[in-house]
């Protein structure tokens, strides 16, 4: 049986639709023709609402993976065969990796956008910026003079550090996940403090172009900072600070004294005298409280957020 078209109407113009484009109409008993049907008409899809809210989400974490970063590239610095200048750039990174650390935390509890998702990332990313970063710039820097003891210290302070912040992973976060509300104290040395102190003091000799200090004193510090991070001793979290009288003149002391050191000897020189006196704050809180359980077993533990 033949077919015949509608005027100036072909098949072969139609392509890939043309089953879906053309009908057979019966003509009464006469041969049937084919009549072009309507093309379906297409449905737009409904815009969504962009949430100002789910978007703010993005910037924690967005600072998170610039600390990240910064971490990354000062190894890159310490490959192959560093001079001073390229350890002094990469001891700079890691502390603009520590400024991105800190203001990731306070930008999600400012945004109430705090996060299961942001606490690991965030843990994750210290891992990488003041675990391995400071020990491969430590290794580099004075360790690989021990041999392999050198590297044994260099991954035992990275071990440490792993374990410390996944001990923070498991005690600060509920049984559902989500984060939960830090405490006065925190246990163990954080892992950006103790980076921070590795990092002064190689600054320290950098700049003010002294030698570097005998690798086993290096390797000494080194293990003892790994011991603070995994230790059990309270410190100071900082996060119940009050604006008073009695904070202001605590803080205009710790300034006055930073500024003073750092303009007599050098910025990186007060950095490590800061952080030591921290670790000394630390040790004798510590010292203070187990002399008081001694005397009055019934004291409580200080309260601290288990991290």
């Amino acid at each position: 049986m033949l077919l015949r078209f509608a005027p100036n109407e072909r098949v072969d113009e139609c392509g890939e639709d043309a089953l879906h484009t053309f009908q057979p109409v019966d003509t009464f008993g006469g041969p049937p023709y084919v009549r072009r049907m309507p093309a379906p008409k297409r449905r737009l899809l409904p815009l969504r609402r962009i949430s100002l809210r789910r978007s703010l989400f993005i910037l924690p974490n967005f600072l998170t993976l610039m600390s990240v970063l910064s971490g990354f590239n000062a190894i890159l610095l310490c490959t192959g065969a560093p001079v001073d200048h390229d350890f002094y750039r990469a001891a700079l990174l890691v502390m603009l990796a520590a400024f991105f650390d800190t203001i990731d935390g306070r930008v999600a509890r400012l945004t109430k956008t705090q996060s299961a998702l942001g606490v690991q990332l965030d843990s994750l990313a210290d891992v990488l910026s003041f675990g391995m970063a400071p020990a491969i710039i430590a290794y580099q820097w004075s360790l690989h003079s021990l041999g392999r003891f050198g590297m044994l210290v260099a991954f035992v302070y990275l071990a440490c550090g792993t374990i410390r912040l996944a001990r923070f992973n498991v005690l600060a976060t509920a049984v559902d996940g989500t984060p939960t509300t830090p405490g006065k104290y925190i246990l163990g040395l954080p892992i950006p403090a103790a980076a921070a102190v590795l990092i002064g003091i190689i600054v320290a000799h950098v700049e003010t172009g002294t030698p570097a200090s005998a690798p086993p004193i290096i390797a000494a510090i080194v293990l003892a900072l790994s011991g603070f991070m995994v230790s059990r001793i309270p410190f100071r979290s900082f996060k119940d600070l009050r604006l008073n009288i009695r904070t202001a003149v605590a803080i205009a002391l710790a300034l006055g004294a930073t500024g003073f050191v750092a303009l007599r000897y050098h910025p990186a020189v007060a950095l490590v005298v800061l952080l030591t006196s921290y670790l000394t704050i630390g040790l004798a809180e510590l010292i203070i409280q187990t002399a008081r359980a001694i005397r009055s077993p019934s004291t409580a533990p200080p309260e601290t957020d288990k991290t």
